[in-house]
């Protein structure tokens, strides 16, 4: 799940939901769902790799083996079918890094379009 609605529009926009979609990956709603137990359960006794922040017995499933990761590494772990090894990893690594500055790049909300357009429209009032 990405974070924030602004970062789903961002993935939107560069075109990476599309392809999420054409693979068959399932992406929740960007906010607090996960972090509130709040998502889709998985198959009892199942084992699966979660971008979420939090785990303890059942969170996902009944019986599920579950191995929280990082983004970078719940990638590299569905190409593979599982957790790679430090050397599988460090292939992608390589290709992470050559684009670091723009993949790591913060959003600004006072730097989209989309969001300055609307911030523009608000009518702030201020109390008397």
């Amino acid at each position: 799940a990405p974070p924030t609605k602004m970062d789903k529009d961002q993935l939107t926009a560069e075109g990476y939901y599309g392809i999420f979609g054409r693979v068959g990956a399932r992406i929740e709603i960007p906010g607090c769902s996960l972090c509130m137990g709040n998502q889709a359960r998985v198959a009892d006794n199942s084992t699966v790799v979660s971008t979420s922040t939090r785990n303890f017995p059942n969170r996902l499933g009944k019986g599920a083996n579950v191995y929280l990761a990082s983004a970078e590494l719940a990638a590299v772990a569905a190409i593979h079918g599982k957790l790679p090894t430090v050397a599988e990893y460090q292939e992608y690594a390589k290709e992470l890094n050559a684009t670091a500055a723009d993949t790591y790049r913060y959003l600004n909300f006072d730097k989209l379009d989309s969001y300055v357009e609307k911030a523009d429209t608000l009518i702030f009032q201020q109390a008397v």
